[in-house]
């Protein structure tokens, strides 16, 4: 009998032991760690309880429960294309990504049901409404202005789910084949159209800097013949003044040799009185009062006729 209660006691002890092994796993299984861009939404009997943030926590068992775990950090959404038609009937595939981030994660547990495809669907609504504003030549140029008006709507619009847009970028813009083919065409022709505009600005420049050549070339040799008839005039005034001067130096000269000539001349004709006068009188002394017929001796005669003669060369020059 005391083996009995022994055996159960001790079934009883294992038992107890291991109820308390597994309430002790369940409690530890409902500690939470919450990490730094995780917010956790908590649930109390079916009300919202509480938003966790970073920390350890423990879930209630049978009372609390997690509704969503909600990261915090900017989401990234790229939606299919979405057909759009333009101010100018035009259908065109146009898909866009969105960028948000959760501000608030109560209101967006239970603001929407579904929050990402809410996001999706406004997105596309609002597109078209922009789309249809505008036409084809507008729309394909005009993405900041479709970016810009996407973004403030958007934002405005899910505010009351804890979502802030922080920017939407138009991704892709399809226009149908046909016009995609008359867009090529076009960028053709106009490709092929500055082309011929470069063409003719650079044929147009060629000659201009052609007749600048050639003027400025003219311009140097009008400028090389001007200094040369300057060179060639200075070199003949020159050459005059140098004949003048030599010409004023010869006439100074004849002056100077005739001025000295006619010194000369005098002291010629002076020297011919005197001689004369010493012959009269060494012929007056032959004499001596005795003589009757005076004979001239011919040396005396060419020595006269001599100082003539110079003297007249003297006149001449």
């Amino acid at each position: 009998m005391n083996l009995i209660f022994s055996v159960g006691g001790a079934v009883g002890i294992v038992v107890f032991s291991l109820i308390l092994f597994f309430i002790l796993i369940y409690l530890v299984s409902r500690i939470r760690i919450v990490t730094q861009t995780n917010k956790y939404v908590i649930e109390r009997l079916g009300a919202y309880h509480a938003t966790w943030s970073v920390g350890i926590h423990f879930l209630c068992p049978f009372i609390d429960r997690i509704v969503k775990v909600i990261s915090m950090k900017e989401q990234v959404r790229d939606f299919d294309p979405q057909p759009v038609i333009t101010k100018d009937n035009v259908t065109m595939q146009i898909d866009t990504v969105v960028f948000y981030t959760i501000l608030d994660p109560k209101l967006y547990a239970y603001g929407v049901e579904n929050p990402e495809y809410a996001i999706e669907k406004l997105s596309a609504t609002t597109l078209r409404n922009i789309i249809g504003e505008l036409e084809l030549d507008a729309t394909l140029t005009s993405r900041d202005i479709i970016n810009s008006k996407m973004r403030s709507i958007l934002d405005e619009a899910t505010d009351p789910w804890g979502i802030k847009v922080n920017r939407v970028e138009v991704k892709n813009i399809l226009p149908p084949q046909d016009i995609r083919d008359s867009m090529e065409r076009q960028m053709r022709a106009e490709r092929e159209r500055r082309e011929k505009i470069l063409l003719a600005e650079g044929d147009k420049k060629s000659q201009i800097l052609q007749a600048e050549g050639e003027k400025e070339s003219q311009i140097l040799r009008a400028e090389a013949e001007k200094l040369a008839m300057i060179k060639k005039a200075e070199g003949e005034a020159e050459s005059i003044l140098r004949v003048k001067e030599a010409e004023a130096e010869g006439i100074k000269l004849l002056r100077q040799a005739e001025a000295e000539g006619l010194s000369l001349l005098k002291s010629v004709e002076a020297s011919k009185e005197v001689l004369a006068m010493m012959s009269y009188e060494t012929m007056e002394k032959v004499a001596n009062g005795k003589a009757t017929k005076i004979i001239v001796p011919s040396d005396m005669q060419n020595l006269a006729s001599t100082i003539t003669n110079i003297a007249e060369i003297v006149k001449s020059e």
